[in-house]
């Protein structure tokens, strides 16, 4: 009976887990964070996670949520990496999107986090 007990709670810490990743709207955009699900992918200073925007199998936008990397970083890349992927056809895979200079492993991470939130939303949906 322990067992069982044990099993199912960790079932269900499991499945609680998986809904903190994506969420759908009512107007049918599914966001996906990236907090646990790349927690290994590190920018210049630390962790970079993201909110993936996706609607219709389009990236939507990209939400940069807190870290460690500095204001100076997380701006360049908002303004000249993120917008490259709106409208970006998560069907076909997600390509690169060219780095910024100065902001390189900031730039990186969130490239992976990109690839990674694609992913699961190909698989979860």
């Amino acid at each position: 009976m322990k067992k069982f007990l044990i099993a199912a709670l960790l079932a269900f810490a499991m499945t609680a887990q998986a809904d903190n990743v994506m969420t759908k709207t009512q107007d049918g955009t599914y966001i996906v964070n990236t907090t646990t699900l790349a927690q290994d992918v590190e920018g210049y200073a630390g962790a970079t996670p993201l909110e993936v925007h996706i609607k219709k199998n389009k990236i939507v936008k990209v939400v940069v949520l807190k870290n460690q990397d500095g204001p100076k970083y997380n701006a360049k890349v908002k303004k000249q990496m993120l917008p490259n992927y709106e409208g970006m056809n998560v069907k076909k895979g997600v390509g690169d999107v060219d780095a910024v200079t100065g902001a390189t492993f900031t730039s990186k991470a969130m490239q992976e986090n990109i690839r990674r939130a694609v992913d699961y939303y190909k698989k979860h949906k």
